[in-house]
This record gives C-alpha cells, structure tokens and sequence, in this order.
C-alpha cells in the first residue's frame, strides 16, 4: 500500500512510523513480510533515497528505511552523531520493531554506523551491503584522496559556517548534489524536491552538518574496530563514480567473506541513478541469505 513520507511523496509498499531509539524518535518507513532489511540513507538524502528499490525489496522481505539522526523526520539531537552512536541508532530501531537481526544496507554517511554495527554487533548483522562510502584513515583510499578529500568536507565541518552561508539557498546547494550524484541525470521532481524540504532551514542544515562535525571521532573509533574486530558476515562493497573500489580496499583485509562489484556509468547516488542495476546486483545477494536460512532450518528439523 501506498506511504507518505514525512515530506510529502508516496512509496508503495511501506507506511511511515516513529520508533524511539537510542534518546531520538526516528522517522522510519517500514512494510514487507520476511527477513529485515535495514537501509541507510546518506546526504543529503532522507530514506525516500531508497524509492526505486523499495517495490521490490518488500515483495520477499521486511524493509525498515529510518531518516538518520537530525535528517529528514528523526529528531536533530544535540550530539551523537558519531559512527557508533548512529550505530545505537540503528540497533535501537531493531529493537523497537522487533527484530533480532537484518541485512544491513547503506550508502555514503550511512556507510559509518552499518560498518560499526557489524564490527561491534556482529550478531545483529546476517549480511552487510556498503556502497559509495569511505572508513576515514583506514588504508585503502590513498588513490581516492590523493588530491585532498572532496572540499565539502571542510566547509561542512566548520560549526556554524555552512548552515550560515548556505540560508537561503538550499535549494540551489542541494540541487548540485542530486546533479552530480546522478552525473547530470538528476532524480525525479517529487523526491527532488522533498530533499530540499528535508534540508530547507538552519536547524535542518546543522543536523546534516553535523555528522561531517564527527568525523574524527568516528575515525578514532574505525581505527579501534579495526585492531581488534573483524567483518564476520557476507559482505558485499558496491562501488560508481566517485568512490569506485576505494570502500572496497579498505574493507578486503578486515573482511572474512567479501565481494565488490563496480556499477558502471553510475554516479554517486545508486539507488537513484541505477536502481535496475542495483537490484540485479542487490537481490540475489539478499536471495542468497534467504536460501542458506532455509537450508539450515531445513537441517534443524532433520536433526
């Protein structure tokens, strides 16, 4: 059935709630029947970033898309928006819709708390999809970052600069990025604009700023994870354009059981850009989880 989202578009297949997790109430669109699907939005997105997708995810599974912490309908905090305390987030979330484990799938600023929710939880994590994101100083990324991380960054960490300079024009601001992340081919109008609407305002800005703001503490915790966790579970790095392999390199040496795929003529923002794609890549990857479940339940009866 058909769901507004908190700004405004509809998406068949799943219905808005709240969830209170981890001190916020998250904004989070759920439906489907079957093994939890968990996804992770970036910027500067809200979960309708997963639109294209969604149809079919919930035709075999039980998607739960949340807004992260200070995006789109979840609560702006004053703090927590380190990778381990959006990872609380996301476990919360779990927890308040019953679910024990999920497939965790993320993009670009989602990328950090699903990393840190399978290193920390593994238990809470049967499969991990990460695309078009990056782990800080973990090694890998010295090609992608030889000329300096991408200038955003900077002028996003600044306390009060951006959300300051930026009042009054978000539309043109966010406009650049729905632009680029699609390599020019933009995304359609409605979520178009229920992004802008999800960014318009100082408040709004200063919640998506603010998870640029965490970054070295999110750092610290990466380098923390890496020394003494492992990624246990099948994982699968998704890479386009910019990002390309440069996730993946950096989780080959921590990962026990790793694929990448690149996704060619993609720009950044996958589910968008390419969802046919993704799906054909997505899937059976998914489906692949669902068989293995089944033969080991299979095997539990036998037994």
């Amino acid at each position: 059935m058909p769901s507004l989202s908190a700004s405004g578009g509809s998406v068949p297949g799943v219905s808005p709630r709240r969830v209170a997790a981890n001190g916020i109430e998250a904004n989070v669109a759920v439906g489907g029947h079957g093994p939890a699907v968990l996804l992770l939005h970036g910027f500067p997105h809200t979960w309708r970033v997963w639109t294209e997708v969604v149809p079919e995810l919930v035709r075999r599974h039980r998607v739960i898309a949340p807004d992260l912490r200070g995006l789109g309908g979840t609560t702006r905090a004053a703090g927590g928006y380190d990778a381990a305390g959006l990872a609380a987030d996301a476990e919360g979330i779990l927890d308040a819709l019953g679910e024990e484990s999920a497939t965790v799938v993320a993009i670009d600023a989602g990328v950090p708390p699903a990393f840190m929710l399978a290193m920390r939880r593994p238990h809470r994590v049967r499969r991990l999809v990460l695309m078009e994101g990056t782990l800080g100083p973990l090694p890998g990324t010295e090609d992608f970052f030889a000329d300096g991380p991408p200038w955003w960054f900077g002028f996003h960490s600044v306390p009060d600069l951006a959300e300051t300079v930026l009042a009054g024009h978000e539309a043109e601001y966010i406009g650049w990025f729905l632009a680029a992340g699609t390599r020019g081919r933009g995304v359609p109008r409605d979520i178009h604009d229920d992004f802008v609407r999800a960014y318009t305002g100082s408040d709004a800005l200063r919640g998506a700023f603010a998870h640029y703001r965490a970054a070295p503490a999110s750092a610290r915790q990466f380098q923390d994870a890496a020394a003494s966790s492992r990624l246990t579970m099948p994982t699968l790095a998704i890479g386009a354009r910019p990002v390309g392999d440069a996730l993946e390199r950096q989780l080959r040496p921590l990962s026990d059981d790793l694929t990448g795929h690149l996704i060619e003529d993609c720009g950044h923002i996958i589910p968008l850009d390419r969802p046919e794609e993704l799906l054909s890549v997505l899937m059976p990857f998914l489906d692949s989880d669902g068989s293995r479940r089944a033969r080991t339940e299979a095997g539990s009866r036998v037994v």
